[in-house]
């Protein structure tokens, strides 16, 4: 999975503009499933539509916003489905989010049954 972090309003930096961004990330996602290594990927809504849920000690509490204090916020992912660790880190390099922000790539846990 490439996990895509950047701070809110980051994609103000982007060369070439936002509009330029979009159009680099409708090519991606074109290119990934002509590619075939595309099984999902979306975006998520800015933090503050977050809920943060906890439960300690039976109690419940919810908290407007992400629980972490951290500047880069997740804002979307990609799941790819990559023959190794090499070919997931190309595809995750060229994801446009990359020229300004933060992305993860991280395998999915496997649970057999």
């Amino acid at each position: 999975m490439a996990l895509i972090y950047s701070a809110d309003g980051a994609e103000q930096n982007y060369p070439g503009g936002p509009d330029k961004m979009m159009a680099d990330y409708y090519a991606y996602t074109e290119e990934a499933k002509k590619a075939g290594v595309m099984v999902a990927g979306d975006a998520l809504q800015p933090t503050s539509t977050a809920t943060s849920i906890r439960e300690r000690e039976g109690k419940t509490s919810l908290t407007d916003g992400p629980f972490a204090e951290t500047k880069e916020q997740l804002g979307g992912y990609y799941l790819l489905d990559c023959k190794d660790l090499d070919e997931a880190i190309k595809w995750a390099g060229k994801i446009p989010t990359a020229k300004y922000g933060t992305i993860e790539v991280r395998p999915v846990m496997i649970w057999d049954q």
